[in-house]
C-alpha cells in the first residue's frame, strides 16, 4: 500500500491518505477509530494495517489533484543518517569508509515535504548540496536483530532528500548541524509498505537539480545493505517504530563536481527511487 500525509484545504492538521494511482482516501473515514497519522498506524502494528487495507476496499476514493503535502512521517522517534554509504560518495568527498557505518542523527525540526521551500541565509552557507538517499521506516521494535531477519522489521519505504551545507560539514567533528538546518530533511511525498518493496537493493535512485541529472544510481551500489545496517544500529539500541532511517546517498554530489553544483536561489531539486515516488525542493537563500 501507498500512503501520504495531506494538509486539506479545510484543516491546518496533516491527514493520513492511502493512494492508489491519481486518487486517495482519507484513512481516518475509513472506520471509527482509524489512525489520522502514518505515526499512529506504525504503532498500530500489523492487525491495525491489515484493517485498513481491508476496509480501503469500500473507500471514498478521491481525485489526488495538487495536494499540500506535509513529511512522510510526522513525529519519528529519532531520525538516523548513515553516511559514506556509497563507494563512490565516499571517494568524490575525499573520506575513508570506516569498518563500522557512520552513524549521526537529524534533528526534527529539518523535516519537510514535498514541493515545501526550503530556505537558508547566505551568511551562513553558500555550499549547499543535494543527496538523493532511500529512507527507511521501522515497524516493529528491532533490537539485536540478525541480518537475515532485520527486514521483517521494515514497515516501509520513501524517498529522503539529505540536504547538507559542505562547509559547516567539513568544518566541524559532526555531521549533525550541517543537515539540520529548518527544512534540510525533505522526505515523502509517498511512504510504501514493505511488501510492496521485496528487495530495497535494487532500486533506482537519482537526483534532478534545475532540469540536469546529477546523480544516477542504484541502491545495490551500497556499500551496507538495509539489512546489515537495521542489524548494526540494533546491537546498541532498540529500534523504535516510526524510527526513520536515511541509507545514504550515492555519488554526484555537486561538493564534488568540476565546476561544482550547489543549490542557487530559486534551484528546484528532485530526488526520486523508483517504485517509490519522486520529492521535490524548491531553494530560496535569504540575504
Amino acid at each position: 500500500m501507498r500512503f501520504a500525509h495531506i494538509v486539506p484545504p479545510t484543516s491546518p492538521a496533516p491527514r493520513l491518505v492511502v493512494v492508489r494511482e491519481e486518487e486517495c482516501a482519507f484513512v481516518g473515514d475509513l472506520f471509527a477509530g482509524a489512525p489520522e497519522t502514518l505515526d499512529a498506524l506504525i504503532a498500530g502494528g500489523e492487525e491495525l494495517l491489515d484493517r485498513v487495507r481491508e476496509s480501503s476496499a469500500s473507500a471514498a476514493w478521491r481525485p489526488l489533484a495538487s495536494p499540500v503535502f506535509a513529511p512522510a512521517i510526522l513525529t519519528p522517534p529519532v531520525i538516523l543518517a548513515i553516511g559514506l554509504n556509497y563507494a563512490a560518495h565516499s571517494g568524490e568527498l575525499g573520506l575513508k569508509t570506516d569498518a563500522t557505518p557512520t552513524v549521526f542523527a537529524l534533528w526534527p525540526n529539518s523535516l519537510s515535504s514535498h514541493e515545501a521551500t526550503t530556505t537558508w541565509p547566505r551568511s551562513l552557507s553558500e555550499s549547499v548540496d543535494y543527496e538523493a538517499e532511500l529512507g527507511v521506516l521501522i515497524g516493529r521494535p528491532a533490537r539485536d536483530v540478525a541480518e537475515d531477519s532485520a527486514l521483517d522489521h521494515v514497515w516501509g519505504y520513501t524517498v529522503v532528500n539529505d540536504i547538507t551545507a559542505r562547509d559547516i560539514q567539513f568544518s566541524e567533528a559532526q555531521w549533525s548541524r550541517c543537515k539540520s538546518f529548518d527544512g534540510f530533511t525533505p522526505t515523502g511525498p509517498f511512504v510504501v509498505t514493505a511488501d510492496e518493496i521485496p528487495d530495497p537493493q535494487s532500486l533506482h535512485i537519482w537526483t534532478v537539480v534545475d532540469g540536469r541529472t546529477v546523480q544516477d544510481a542504484t541502491t545495490g551500489q551500497m556499500v551496507r545493505p538495509v539489512s546489515t545496517l537495521i542489524a548494526h544500529l540494533s546491537r546498541s539500541v532498540t529500534l523504535l517504530p516510526g524510527t526513520l532511517i536515511s541509507t545514504g546517498s550515492p555519488g554526484g554530489a555537486g561538493y564534488s563536481r568540476d565546476p561544482q553544483i550547489f543549490l542557487r536561489d530559486r534551484s528546484t531539486v528532485t530526488v526520486g527511487v523508483d517504485g517509490i515516488g519522486e520529492l521535490t525542493t524548491h531553494c530560496r537563500i535569504l540575504d
